[in-house]
């Protein structure tokens, strides 16, 4: 930690690639090395939750918001199903992203045991729109959707290869 700085400059996290076509894969790489400024060299394993697709996961270690970087990397491609975790650093919460075909990007932030967080002032203005709408804007808020989405490609990873990343801070 830098003396003049409260804040952590490096944390890590994990990118999972639920699901991606074999014609894809290279692309992936080429996004994950270039938004951490590492070879990403991934072990792919087939989908068991969807014949004919592929899925890794890589642990990554690199500077605060990098969770943020390597989501909008992956992003474009619109058949792949992904989640991207940063783990919370000294002064910084953690972040999780979700993403899945037809539903998009989803972002929560994270507590230290990987809870999302919902602040307070996003709370009360759920509140304003009254009780109805209250549950649905909750479910929302805490990414439900894309959870349900993706827990069938989740349970896929047994026994798969995990690939380490590093990118350099400072």
């Amino acid at each position: 930690m830098r003396a003049l700085n409260q804040f952590a400059d490096a944390t890590s996290g994990v990118v999972y690639i639920h699901s991606s076509p074999a014609a894809l894969c290279p692309h992936v790489e080429w996004a994950l090395t270039a938004a951490l400024e590492s070879r990403a060299n991934l072990k792919w394993s087939a989908q068991p939750a969807s014949d004919g697709l592929l899925r890794a996961t890589s642990n990554w270690i690199g500077p605060v918001g990098t969770g943020a970087r390597i989501a909008n990397a992956l992003r474009p491609w619109s058949m792949l199903r992904f989640e991207v975790t940063e783990d919370p650093s000294e002064g910084v919460d953690g972040e999780r992203f979700s993403y899945v075909p037809g539903l998009g990007l989803w972002r929560g932030s994270t507590s230290a045991n990987g809870d999302i967080i919902i602040g307070e002032m996003r709370l009360r203005a759920m509140m304003t729109n009254g009780v109805d709408a209250l549950a649905t804007e909750l479910d929302t808020a805490l990414g439900t959707a894309w959870d349900e989405a993706l827990e069938p490609y989740r349970s896929g990873g047994d026994g798969a290869e995990v690939t380490w990343l590093r990118r350099e801070v400072g």
